[in-house]
């Protein structure tokens, strides 16, 4: 798989849906690129901002990589457990809030332009 348009055209009914609706929003947002990474589509500017999954139940999850530094205002994002990536799970179409939605990832986007990211690992 070469291309997110690929890893799109791959997918079928409501995933396919989501995730083209998604991966457009995205895109047509200045400066923001998408790569094919560990087989699935992550978006960038200086480094990685967030990522799109699909996962069981025929759902969609947009997962912020940074996502234990944003606001979180609305309470819409879910960690799932996980520490740093926060995300979004839409199973339809009809519930991307695209309001909402953009104000997450242009704070996002603001995060990962005026902190630079640095690796949580602990150095040995």
């Amino acid at each position: 798989m070469n291309s997110i348009q690929d890893f799109i055209d791959n997918l079928q009914g409501t995933q396919k849906e989501i995730i083209q609706y998604l991966n457009d929003l995205l895109l047509s947002i200045p400066d923001v690129e998408g790569k094919i990474r560990y087989k699935i589509p992550f978006y960038y500017r200086k480094s990685w901002v967030c990522y799109l999954n699909p996962i069981k139940k025929n759902k969609v999850e947009l997962a912020f990589i940074r996502g234990n530094e944003l606001s979180n205002e609305y309470n819409f994002l879910d960690n799932k457990g996980r520490k740093q990536v926060y995300g979004i799970e839409f199973s339809t179409i009809n519930e991307v809030d695209e309001e909402m939605l953009y104000a997450i990832i242009m704070e996002a986007l603001v995060l990962d332009e005026t902190i630079p990211y640095t690796s949580k690992k602990k150095k040995k």
